[in-house]
Protein backbone atom coordinates (compact mmCIF):
# COMPACT_ATOMS: atom_id res chain seq x y z
CA UNK A 1 0.00 0.00 0.00
CA UNK A 2 1.65 3.50 -1.30
CA UNK A 3 -0.23 6.71 1.18
CA UNK A 4 0.74 10.16 0.62
CA UNK A 5 -0.87 13.30 2.72
CA UNK A 6 -1.46 16.77 0.73
CA UNK A 7 -0.70 14.66 -2.30
CA UNK A 8 -1.13 17.04 -5.98
CA UNK A 9 -3.60 15.82 -8.05
CA UNK A 10 -2.30 17.59 -11.48
CA UNK A 11 -0.36 14.28 -12.55
CA UNK A 12 -3.71 12.35 -12.27
CA UNK A 13 -5.95 14.18 -13.80
CA UNK A 14 -5.67 14.57 -17.68
CA UNK A 15 -7.21 17.50 -17.48
CA UNK A 16 -4.18 18.50 -16.27
CA UNK A 17 -5.96 20.74 -13.13
CA UNK A 18 -4.16 21.96 -10.41
CA UNK A 19 -5.59 20.54 -7.24
CA UNK A 20 -4.48 18.80 -4.55
CA UNK A 21 -5.86 16.04 -1.89
CA UNK A 22 -5.20 15.92 2.15
CA UNK A 23 -4.64 12.33 1.51
CA UNK A 24 -3.92 9.45 -1.29
CA UNK A 25 -4.03 5.87 -0.58
CA UNK A 26 -3.24 3.23 -3.31
CA UNK A 27 -4.09 -0.83 -2.60
CA UNK A 28 -1.47 -3.13 -4.50
CA UNK A 29 -3.77 -6.34 -3.35
CA UNK A 30 -7.56 -6.73 -1.73
CA UNK A 31 -6.21 -7.61 1.16
CA UNK A 32 -5.07 -4.31 1.61
CA UNK A 33 -8.05 -2.69 0.63
CA UNK A 34 -10.49 -5.04 3.17
CA UNK A 35 -8.24 -4.08 5.99
CA UNK A 36 -7.68 0.16 5.06
CA UNK A 37 -11.08 0.98 3.57
CA UNK A 38 -13.75 0.42 6.50
CA UNK A 39 -11.37 2.16 8.48
CA UNK A 40 -11.59 5.06 6.60
CA UNK A 41 -15.88 4.82 6.73
CA UNK A 42 -15.78 4.38 10.41
CA UNK A 43 -13.44 7.62 10.46
CA UNK A 44 -16.11 9.48 8.48
CA UNK A 45 -13.48 10.35 5.89
CA UNK A 46 -14.76 11.37 2.38
CA UNK A 47 -13.56 9.56 0.36
CA UNK A 48 -13.05 9.53 -3.92
CA UNK A 49 -12.55 6.62 -5.90
CA UNK A 50 -10.03 7.40 -8.40
CA UNK A 51 -8.45 5.31 -11.85
CA UNK A 52 -7.00 6.72 -14.31
CA UNK A 53 -8.18 10.23 -13.92
CA UNK A 54 -9.23 10.62 -17.72
CA UNK A 55 -12.95 10.68 -17.01
CA UNK A 56 -12.71 13.87 -14.04
CA UNK A 57 -12.95 17.13 -14.10
CA UNK A 58 -11.24 18.30 -10.52
CA UNK A 59 -13.68 21.68 -9.42
CA UNK A 60 -10.97 22.14 -6.35
CA UNK A 61 -9.42 20.80 -3.86
CA UNK A 62 -10.44 17.52 -2.53
CA UNK A 63 -10.44 17.45 1.51
CA UNK A 64 -10.71 13.68 1.77
CA UNK A 65 -8.45 10.67 0.51
CA UNK A 66 -8.52 9.43 -3.17
CA UNK A 67 -8.43 5.86 -3.41
CA UNK A 68 -6.35 4.07 -5.95
CA UNK A 69 -5.88 0.82 -7.33
CA UNK A 70 -2.89 -0.54 -7.91
CA UNK A 71 -4.04 -4.25 -8.44
CA UNK A 72 -2.33 -5.77 -11.54
CA UNK A 73 -2.60 -9.36 -13.06
CA UNK A 74 -4.38 -11.20 -15.60
CA UNK A 75 -5.68 -14.72 -16.22
CA UNK A 76 -7.21 -16.45 -18.91
CA UNK A 77 -9.53 -19.13 -18.64
CA UNK A 78 -11.46 -21.86 -21.18
CA UNK A 79 -15.08 -20.85 -21.38
CA UNK A 80 -15.49 -23.88 -24.35
CA UNK A 81 -13.98 -24.00 -27.44
CA UNK A 82 -14.51 -20.68 -28.76
CA UNK A 83 -14.48 -18.02 -26.21
CA UNK A 84 -12.15 -17.28 -23.20
CA UNK A 85 -12.89 -15.48 -19.76
CA UNK A 86 -9.60 -12.89 -19.10
CA UNK A 87 -9.87 -11.76 -15.35
CA UNK A 88 -7.90 -8.19 -15.14
CA UNK A 89 -6.99 -6.26 -12.05
CA UNK A 90 -8.27 -3.17 -11.53
CA UNK A 91 -4.82 -1.14 -12.08
CA UNK A 92 -4.40 -2.23 -15.33
CA UNK A 93 -4.30 0.17 -17.82
CA UNK A 94 -7.35 -0.81 -20.82
CA UNK A 95 -5.37 -0.08 -23.97
CA UNK A 96 -2.50 -2.10 -22.89
CA UNK A 97 -5.22 -5.00 -21.84
CA UNK A 98 -6.75 -4.38 -25.46
CA UNK A 99 -3.49 -4.86 -27.17
CA UNK A 100 -2.12 -7.81 -25.17
CA UNK A 101 -5.57 -9.77 -26.67
CA UNK A 102 -4.96 -8.81 -29.84
CA UNK A 103 -1.82 -10.04 -29.62
CA UNK A 104 -2.78 -13.48 -28.11
CA UNK A 105 -5.66 -13.84 -30.33
CA UNK A 106 -8.39 -13.07 -28.09
CA UNK A 107 -11.13 -10.87 -30.18
CA UNK A 108 -13.76 -8.47 -29.32
CA UNK A 109 -12.41 -5.70 -27.13
CA UNK A 110 -10.29 -4.03 -30.71
CA UNK A 111 -12.90 -1.25 -31.31
CA UNK A 112 -12.73 -0.06 -27.62
CA UNK A 113 -8.30 0.65 -28.83
CA UNK A 114 -7.04 3.38 -27.51
CA UNK A 115 -9.79 4.49 -24.82
CA UNK A 116 -7.92 5.79 -21.69
CA UNK A 117 -8.34 5.05 -18.53
CA UNK A 118 -8.11 1.73 -16.31
CA UNK A 119 -9.57 -1.76 -16.34
CA UNK A 120 -11.91 -0.59 -12.96
CA UNK A 121 -13.03 2.60 -14.79
CA UNK A 122 -13.71 0.38 -17.67
CA UNK A 123 -17.07 -1.40 -15.79
CA UNK A 124 -17.98 1.85 -13.95
CA UNK A 125 -18.24 4.05 -17.19
CA UNK A 126 -18.93 1.47 -19.74
CA UNK A 127 -16.72 2.30 -21.96
CA UNK A 128 -17.65 2.79 -25.83
CA UNK A 129 -16.57 3.91 -29.33
CA UNK A 130 -17.00 2.73 -32.66
CA UNK A 131 -20.03 0.88 -32.21
CA UNK A 132 -18.61 -0.96 -29.49
CA UNK A 133 -19.53 -1.42 -25.37
CA UNK A 134 -17.56 -2.58 -22.72
CA UNK A 135 -20.70 -3.95 -21.40
CA UNK A 136 -20.92 -6.40 -24.10
CA UNK A 137 -17.57 -8.27 -22.62
CA UNK A 138 -17.92 -7.88 -19.23
CA UNK A 139 -19.19 -10.95 -17.39
CA UNK A 140 -18.09 -10.63 -13.70
CA UNK A 141 -17.27 -7.82 -11.50
CA UNK A 142 -15.47 -7.89 -7.84
CA UNK A 143 -15.70 -5.56 -5.78
CA UNK A 144 -14.49 -4.55 -1.89
CA UNK A 145 -17.91 -3.15 0.00
CA UNK A 146 -16.13 -0.17 1.09
CA UNK A 147 -18.02 0.22 4.90
CA UNK A 148 -17.32 -3.46 5.62
CA UNK A 149 -14.63 -4.81 4.08
CA UNK A 150 -16.51 -7.74 2.60
CA UNK A 151 -15.72 -9.19 -0.80
CA UNK A 152 -18.37 -8.95 -3.57
CA UNK A 153 -18.99 -10.50 -7.35
CA UNK A 154 -21.31 -8.53 -9.43
CA UNK A 155 -23.01 -9.91 -12.64
CA UNK A 156 -22.93 -8.06 -15.79
CA UNK A 157 -27.02 -7.97 -15.18
CA UNK A 158 -26.64 -6.63 -11.73
CA UNK A 159 -24.13 -3.71 -12.62
CA UNK A 160 -27.17 -2.34 -14.84
CA UNK A 161 -25.31 -1.08 -17.63
CA UNK A 162 -26.36 1.20 -20.06
CA UNK A 163 -25.13 4.06 -22.25
CA UNK A 164 -22.50 5.39 -20.53
CA UNK A 165 -24.04 4.14 -17.13
CA UNK A 166 -23.81 1.75 -14.60
CA UNK A 167 -24.91 1.43 -11.22
CA UNK A 168 -21.39 2.14 -9.98
CA UNK A 169 -21.97 5.63 -11.57
CA UNK A 170 -25.21 5.82 -9.69
CA UNK A 171 -26.68 4.64 -5.89
CA UNK A 172 -23.32 2.12 -6.28
CA UNK A 173 -20.78 5.31 -6.39
CA UNK A 174 -18.44 5.03 -3.59
CA UNK A 175 -20.06 2.30 -2.18
CA UNK A 176 -17.83 -0.39 -4.18
CA UNK A 177 -13.81 -0.49 -4.50
CA UNK A 178 -13.57 -2.77 -8.08
CA UNK A 179 -10.79 -5.16 -7.74
CA UNK A 180 -11.16 -7.26 -10.80
CA UNK A 181 -12.84 -7.39 -13.98
CA UNK A 182 -13.26 -10.36 -16.31
CA UNK A 183 -14.31 -10.14 -19.92
CA UNK A 184 -15.68 -12.88 -22.23
CA UNK A 185 -13.80 -12.84 -25.59
CA UNK A 186 -13.38 -14.82 -28.95
CA UNK A 187 -10.63 -16.76 -30.22
CA UNK A 188 -12.58 -16.23 -33.57
CA UNK A 189 -12.22 -12.56 -35.42
CA UNK A 190 -15.43 -11.06 -36.76
CA UNK A 191 -14.74 -7.14 -37.63
CA UNK A 192 -16.96 -4.83 -37.10
CA UNK A 193 -16.75 -2.05 -39.25
CA UNK A 194 -20.18 -0.28 -39.92
CA UNK A 195 -19.56 2.64 -37.26
CA UNK A 196 -18.11 5.95 -38.18
CA UNK A 197 -15.15 6.40 -40.85
CA UNK A 198 -13.47 2.98 -40.07
CA UNK A 199 -13.78 1.25 -43.47
CA UNK A 200 -12.59 4.35 -45.06
CA UNK A 201 -9.55 4.87 -43.14
CA UNK A 202 -8.83 1.21 -43.85
CA UNK A 203 -9.29 1.74 -47.58
CA UNK A 204 -6.93 4.66 -47.56
CA UNK A 205 -4.67 1.60 -46.70
CA UNK A 206 -5.61 -0.90 -49.46
CA UNK A 207 -7.35 -3.13 -46.62
CA UNK A 208 -10.87 -4.11 -47.40
CA UNK A 209 -10.70 -7.59 -44.96
CA UNK A 210 -8.87 -6.07 -41.99
CA UNK A 211 -6.74 -8.32 -39.35
CA UNK A 212 -7.68 -7.84 -35.92
CA UNK A 213 -4.12 -6.04 -36.25
CA UNK A 214 -5.21 -3.69 -38.93
CA UNK A 215 -8.43 -3.13 -37.59
CA UNK A 216 -6.54 -1.72 -33.82
CA UNK A 217 -4.38 0.30 -35.95
CA UNK A 218 -6.97 2.15 -37.70
CA UNK A 219 -8.59 2.76 -34.49
CA UNK A 220 -6.00 4.20 -32.90
CA UNK A 221 -4.88 6.68 -36.06
CA UNK A 222 -8.21 7.74 -36.04
CA UNK A 223 -8.88 8.71 -31.97
CA UNK A 224 -4.89 10.11 -32.62
CA UNK A 225 -6.14 12.51 -35.79
CA UNK A 226 -9.22 14.20 -34.34
CA UNK A 227 -8.38 13.61 -30.30
CA UNK A 228 -5.74 15.62 -28.67
CA UNK A 229 -2.89 14.45 -26.78
CA UNK A 230 -3.32 15.38 -23.12
CA UNK A 231 0.24 15.80 -22.47
CA UNK A 232 -0.33 18.42 -25.05
CA UNK A 233 -3.59 20.62 -24.05
CA UNK A 234 -5.49 18.86 -21.02
CA UNK A 235 -8.83 16.70 -21.96
CA UNK A 236 -10.86 13.89 -21.20
CA UNK A 237 -11.96 12.95 -24.19
CA UNK A 238 -15.73 13.46 -24.90
CA UNK A 239 -17.20 15.68 -22.74
CA UNK A 240 -20.09 15.00 -23.37
CA UNK A 241 -22.62 12.04 -23.66
CA UNK A 242 -24.60 11.58 -27.25
CA UNK A 243 -27.97 12.06 -26.35
CA UNK A 244 -30.66 9.82 -27.11
CA UNK A 245 -33.99 11.46 -28.03
CA UNK A 246 -37.73 9.91 -28.98
CA UNK A 247 -37.90 9.67 -32.76
CA UNK A 248 -40.98 12.15 -32.53
CA UNK A 249 -38.03 15.31 -31.45
CA UNK A 250 -35.78 14.04 -34.17
CA UNK A 251 -38.44 14.35 -36.85
CA UNK A 252 -39.52 17.26 -36.09
CA UNK A 253 -35.62 18.29 -36.20
CA UNK A 254 -35.20 17.03 -39.61
CA UNK A 255 -37.05 19.41 -41.62
CA UNK A 256 -34.90 22.01 -40.28
CA UNK A 257 -31.32 20.47 -40.21
CA UNK A 258 -31.95 17.74 -42.99
CA UNK A 259 -28.43 16.78 -43.07
CA UNK A 260 -27.97 16.31 -39.41
CA UNK A 261 -26.26 12.88 -38.72
CA UNK A 262 -27.93 10.50 -36.48
CA UNK A 263 -28.18 6.51 -35.38
CA UNK A 264 -31.22 4.58 -34.57
CA UNK A 265 -31.65 3.09 -31.64
CA UNK A 266 -35.03 1.30 -31.88
CA UNK A 267 -38.50 2.05 -33.26
CA UNK A 268 -39.00 4.74 -30.60
CA UNK A 269 -35.35 6.49 -30.06
CA UNK A 270 -32.49 7.98 -31.87
CA UNK A 271 -29.16 8.84 -31.10
CA UNK A 272 -28.03 12.48 -32.10
CA UNK A 273 -24.20 13.44 -32.15
CA UNK A 274 -24.13 16.20 -28.93
CA UNK A 275 -20.68 17.12 -31.18
CA UNK A 276 -22.45 18.13 -34.32
CA UNK A 277 -25.06 20.20 -32.59
CA UNK A 278 -22.23 21.70 -30.58
CA UNK A 279 -20.43 22.59 -33.80
CA UNK A 280 -23.85 24.20 -35.18
CA UNK A 281 -24.09 26.28 -32.42
CA UNK A 282 -20.93 28.13 -32.97
CA UNK A 283 -18.36 26.38 -30.15
CA UNK A 284 -16.10 24.50 -32.48
CA UNK A 285 -12.38 26.38 -32.16
CA UNK A 286 -13.97 28.60 -30.03
CA UNK A 287 -12.81 29.05 -26.54
CA UNK A 288 -14.08 31.04 -23.10
CA UNK A 289 -11.10 32.17 -21.18
CA UNK A 290 -8.64 29.73 -20.47
CA UNK A 291 -11.20 26.54 -21.21
CA UNK A 292 -12.31 25.93 -25.21
CA UNK A 293 -13.42 23.74 -27.73
CA UNK A 294 -11.07 21.13 -30.19
CA UNK A 295 -10.71 22.59 -33.26
CA UNK A 296 -11.02 18.94 -34.81
CA UNK A 297 -13.52 17.66 -32.21
CA UNK A 298 -16.40 19.37 -30.84
CA UNK A 299 -17.42 17.24 -28.30
CA UNK A 300 -13.88 17.73 -26.73
CA UNK A 301 -13.30 20.00 -24.18
CA UNK A 302 -9.83 21.42 -23.55
CA UNK A 303 -7.50 23.02 -21.01
CA UNK A 304 -5.95 25.66 -23.05
CA UNK A 305 -3.66 26.42 -20.28
CA UNK A 306 -3.80 27.50 -16.81
CA UNK A 307 -7.29 26.68 -16.69
CA UNK A 308 -9.32 26.27 -13.68
CA UNK A 309 -12.38 23.54 -12.89
CA UNK A 310 -14.29 26.23 -12.60
CA UNK A 311 -13.36 27.72 -15.93
CA UNK A 312 -14.17 24.49 -17.81
CA UNK A 313 -17.80 24.16 -15.91
CA UNK A 314 -18.62 27.37 -17.34
CA UNK A 315 -18.05 26.45 -20.40
CA UNK A 316 -20.00 23.61 -20.03
CA UNK A 317 -23.02 25.03 -18.66
CA UNK A 318 -22.57 27.72 -21.33
CA UNK A 319 -22.65 24.98 -24.32
CA UNK A 320 -25.66 22.87 -22.77
CA UNK A 321 -27.47 26.46 -22.66
CA UNK A 322 -26.79 26.78 -26.11
CA UNK A 323 -27.65 23.74 -27.94
CA UNK A 324 -30.82 23.83 -25.28
CA UNK A 325 -32.13 27.12 -27.16
CA UNK A 326 -30.95 26.19 -30.84
CA UNK A 327 -32.53 22.15 -30.84
CA UNK A 328 -34.33 22.07 -27.55
CA UNK A 329 -32.22 19.30 -26.20
CA UNK A 330 -30.37 18.70 -23.06
CA UNK A 331 -26.87 17.18 -23.39
CA UNK A 332 -24.85 15.96 -20.07
CA UNK A 333 -21.72 15.49 -19.12
CA UNK A 334 -20.08 12.26 -19.85
CA UNK A 335 -17.36 13.36 -17.46
CA UNK A 336 -17.58 13.12 -13.52
CA UNK A 337 -17.07 16.88 -12.41
CA UNK A 338 -16.14 16.20 -8.75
Amino acid sequence: MTEHYDYDLTPHNTFGIKARCRRYVAFDTVAEAQKALPKLVSANERLLILGGGSNLLLTGDFDGTVIHSHIMGMEQHDDGEEHVLLRCGSGLVWDEVVAQCVADGLYGAENLSLIPGEVGASAVQNIGAYGAEVKDLITTVEAVEVETGRIVHFTNAQCEYAYRQSRFKRDWKNRFFITHVTYRLCRTFVPHLDYGNIKAALAEKGVVVPTAIELRQAIIDIRKAKLPDPKMEGNAGSFFMNPIVQRSKFEALLPLYPDMPHYIIDADRVKIPAGWMIEQCGWKGKALGRAGVHHKQALVLVNKGGAEGSDVLALCRRIQADVKAKFGIDIYPEVNIQ
